[in-house]
C-alpha cells in the first residue's frame, strides 16, 4: 500500500479508534475471540416449500438443542421432563398457551414458571460458550437485555449473589413477564445453537409454503443462499421473463400449489382460469394431471386446474421456442418440438422416429407458425407479467435472495453449490460458449451469475438486460447449466409421449465421476481450494434409497434428502441437515414430520439418524475460519494504527 493511501486508511481507522487504549482494547478482544470454538454451521438443500418441516428443523437445531439439554441435565431429569423442556424451547408460544389452564392453584403455576426459567437459563448458558460477550450482547432482545445479562452471568453461582438472582426471577413472575421472558429465551437458544445457515438451493416449487420460508429467512440472524434452478426460474418470473413465468405457473398447477402464487403472493390467476375455461371448455385435459400430495382438492377445482395446467403448458412451449430461436448460442434447437408435430395425424417425429401423441387437441397452435401466441395468449401473458413484476412481496423475496446469495460460495474451506460442475466424459471441465466467449468451472459459474443479476436489475445496457433475462431461463433448463445438469428437460415428452425412454433426463458426467478423487481435486482447485479437508457440498439430485450421500471418501456430500413430500418415496427419508461445528461434521437424516400441532401436543422432537460423523481430536477455533482470517487482517491494521500513534504520525484524542 503506498504511503498516501496508507495514511488515508489509517485516518479512517482513527475515527473509530481515536487513541492507543481504544485500538489496543480492540486488538486484545479480537485476539481472545480467535481462540473461541468456531460457530455451528447448518446446511440444508432442496426445501421445495416444505415450510413446517424446515421450520421445525431450525427450531430444534437438527437435534442440537436436545443435545444441549442432555449435556446440562444428563440423568438428573427424566426423559419426559427433558422432552417438555425441549418442546417449550421449540414452540414457546404454543406450549405456554396450552399451560394456561394446566394448574389448579396459582402457586403451582408460579413454581412451574420458576423451574422452567431456571432450566432454560442453564441451557442458554451451555449454548453461549462459543460467543464473546459483545456478540451475546448483540443477540439479546433489547427489552430484556439487562436482566438476561445478569441471569446468564456466571456470578449467579456465587452464594452471596444467590438471593439477588432469585429475586430477579421472582419479580419477573410476579410482574406477569414470565411468558415474554420464556419466549425470548427460547428464541435466543435457537439462535445460539445455529451460528450460520447455508441454504443450498431450491426454496421454491412443489411444497405449499415457499413464501413462508422466505418470510422466516428474511428475519434470520445469519444466512446465505446458493441458488437452485427452481430459485432461478422464480427470479426470472419476478424479472418479468415470460417463459419463466409460464414455468412457475405450470409447476404450481401440476403440484396443486397455485395457492402459493394466489394467496402467498397475491398474484391474480383468474385471467388464466377464464382463458383455460374458454379455450379448453370441452377438453378433459386428462394428461395434465394434478399431484394432490399438497392437500385434497374438490372435483370442480381439479377440473379447472387441469385446464389451467394445459393452457399454461402450451403457452410455455411456445415462449421457450421463441427464446431458442432468438438465442442460437444456447444450442437448444433439439427442444424445438411444436414444429415437429403432424397436427392432422396427431403424431410427432423425433430423431427419425414417429410417435403418437397422447393429446391431439391444440386449438391455439397454428401449424404454419406453431410458436406464435394467439391474441388472447399475448394479452394473458402481458397481464401475468405485470402481476409478477409488480408483486411487492415477491420482489422483496427475490431481492433478498440476490443480496444474500449467488450460484456458488467458498466458505471455511468448503465449496457450496446447488447442482454440479459441468464435466466432459474424461472428467475435465467442460467449456461452454456464451455470447461469443468460452467458460468452464468457476468462470462459468461467475459469468452466469453476472448475467443473472443483469437480467433482474435493469440498468442502462438494454442488451445485457435482455440477454440476462434469457440467461435466467437458460440456467433453469440448459444442459450446460451447473444448477440443472441434465441433458434435457423432457417436459414435453413426459406429457405427450408414452415411450418412457424419451422421458429420461440424462445426468451430467459430474454425477458419474464424483467418486473420482482426481476429478474432485480438479474441481476444488479450480475454485481455489487446496486444503485436504476441503469438501464439495451440493444438493439438487435426491439421494435414492440405498444410495450413500457421501461421495469420494467424504470429499463430496450430496445433501438432497427430499424435504419435499414428492420425493419421500424416492429417498425414504424427509431431508438431510449437514451440521459442521467445532468438533465434527455430521450428516443427519430426518424422518417424516407430521405437523407443528402434533409436535406441540405430543412433545415430539426431531427424529433423525446420524449418517456420517467426522469427529475432530482438536476443536476448530475461529482462528481457523474465514472470519478468523478477516479478524487477523484487522488486528494487523490496528497494530499499524497503534504504531502511527506511537511515532506521532497520528495524534491521539
Amino acid at each position: 500500500m503506498n504511503q498516501p493511501l496508507k495514511m488515508k486508511y489509517l485516518k479512517s481507522l482513527h475515527a473509530q479508534y481515536p487513541n492507543v487504549a481504544a485500538a489496543a482494547s480492540e486488538v486484545a478482544l479480537l485476539n481472545a475471540e480467535l481462540h473461541l470454538p468456531k460457530g455451528t454451521e447448518h446446511f440444508v438443500s432442496d426445501l421445495h416449500g416444505e415450510y413446517e418441516l424446515f421450520l421445525h428443523t431450525l427450531r430444534t437445531g437438527s437435534g442440537a438443542i436436545k443435545g444441549k439439554i442432555q449435556d446440562v441435565y444428563g440423568n438428573t431429569l427424566t426423559e419426559k421432563d427433558k422432552r417438555r423442556l425441549a418442546s417449550l424451547i421449540y414452540y414457546p408460544e404454543d406450549k405456554l398457551a396450552k399451560m394456561q389452564d394446566a394448574f389448579d392453584r396459582p402457586e403451582d403455576r408460579y413454581d412451574w414458571y420458576k423451574i422452567m426459567l431456571y432450566r432454560m437459563i442453564e441451557v442458554c448458558k451451555e449454548s453461549l460458550t462459543k460467543y464473546s460477550r459483545s456478540k451475546l450482547h448483540e443477540y439479546l432482545p433489547k427489552k430484556y437485555r439487562q436482566i438476561l445479562e445478569e441471569l446468564l452471568s456466571e456470578n449467579n453461582r456465587v452464594i452471596d449473589k444467590r438471593s439477588y438472582y432469585n429475586e430477579l426471577v421472582d419479580s419477573i413472575i410476579r410482574l406477569g413477564e414470565a411468558n415474554r421472558l420464556i419466549t425470548e429465551l427460547a428464541y435466543l437458544i435457537q439462535k445460539l445453537c445455529i451460528k450460520h445457515l447455508h441454504v443450498i438451493g431450491d426454496i421454491f416449487d412443489r411444497g405449499p409454503g415457499a413464501h413462508i420460508i422466505m418470510d422466516e429467512l428474511m428475519k434470520y440472524h445469519s444466512v446465505d443462499f446458493q441458488w437452485g434452478n427452481h430459485d432461478i426460474v422464480w427470479m426470472g418470473a419476478a424479472a418479468g421473463h415470460e417463459p419463466c413465468i409460464a414455468n412457475v405457473i405450470r409447476l404450481s398447477a401440476r403440484y396443486n400449489n397455485l395457492r402459493c402464487i394466489e394467496e402467498g403472493y397475491g398474484i391474480n390467476l383468474i385471467p388464466l382460469a377464464q382463458f383455460a375455461l374458454d379455450v379448453y371448455k370441452d377438453d378433459p385435459c386428462e394428461i395434465f394431471t394434478i399431484d394432490t400430495r399438497n392437500g385434497e382438492i374438490d372435483t370442480n377445482e381439479l377440473t379447472l386446474n387441469m385446464k389451467m395446467h394445459k393452457a399454461i403448458a402450451i403457452i410455455q412451449f411456445k415462449l421457450e421456442g421463441q427464446v431458442i430461436k432468438k438465442r442460437p448460442d444456447f444450442h437448444m434447437d433439439n427442444r424445438l418440438l411444436l414444429d415437429k408435430i403432424n397436427y392432422d395425424q396427431g403424431t410427432i417425429t423425433m430423431n427419425g422416429k414417429t410417435y403418437e401423441l397422447l393429446d391431439t387437441n391444440f386449438p391455439t397452435i397454428d401449424p404454419k407458425d406453431p410458436y406464435k401466441l394467439t391474441d388472447q395468449e399475448e394479452s394473458l401473458i402481458a397481464r401475468l407479467k405485470s402481476s409478477f413484476q409488480n408483486c411487492d412481496k415477491l420482489q422483496r423475496h427475490i431481492r433478498f435472495l440476490l443480496s444474500k446469495g449467488g450460484l456458488y460460495l467458498v466458505y471455511n474451506d468448503n465449496l457450496l453449490f446447488h447442482g454440479c460442475v459441468p464435466l466432459n466424459s474424461d472428467g475435465t471441465l467442460r467449456e461452454v460458449e456464451l455470447n461469443g466467449n468460452k467458460y468452464s468451472g468457476r468462470n462459468l459459474y461467475e459469468v452466469l451469475e453476472y448475467y443473472a443479476r443483469k437480467g433482474f436489475y435493469r440498468q442502462t445496457d438494454d442488451h445485457e438486460y435482455d440477454y440476462g433475462r434469457d440467461i435466467l431461463w437458460y440456467i433453469w433448463s440448459n444442459e450446460n447449466s451447473p444448477v440443472y445438469g441434465k441433458e434435457k428437460m423432457a417436459t414435453f415428452e413426459r406429457y405427450f409421449i408414452s415411450d418412457h425412454a424419451l422421458h429420461e433426463e440424462k445426468k451430467d458426467f459430474y454425477y458419474q465421476l464424483i467418486e473420482n478423487d482426481e476429478v474432485v481435486t480438479r474441481i476444488l482447485n479450480d475454485f481455489g481450494l487446496t486444503s485436504p479437508e476441503s469438501k464439495i457440498i451440493n444438493g439438487h439430485m435426491p439421494v435414492k434409497k440405498g444410495e450413500s450421500p457421501i461421495k469420494c471418501n467424504g470429499r463430496a456430500l450430496i445433501i438432497d434428502g427430499g424435504f419435499s413430500k414428492a420425493y419421500h418415496s424416492t429417498t425414504g427419508i424427509a431431508g438431510y441437515t449437514l451440521v459442521y461445528n467445532s468438533n465434527e461434521l455430521k450428516l443427519i437424516a430426518h424422518e417424516e414430520f407430521i405437523s407443528r400441532e402434533h409436535a406441540v401436543e405430543h412433545e415430539t422432537d426431531i427424529h433423525s439418524e446420524i449418517i456420517v460423523s467426522n469427529h475432530r481430536s482438536n476443536r476448530k477455533r475461529i482462528a481457523d475460519t474465514d472470519k478468523g482470517a478477516a479478524m487477523k487482517e484487522k488486528i494487523k491494521d490496528l497494530e499499524l494504527l497503534i504504531t502511527a500513534y506511537h511515532t506521532g504520525m497520528l495524534e491521539e484524542e
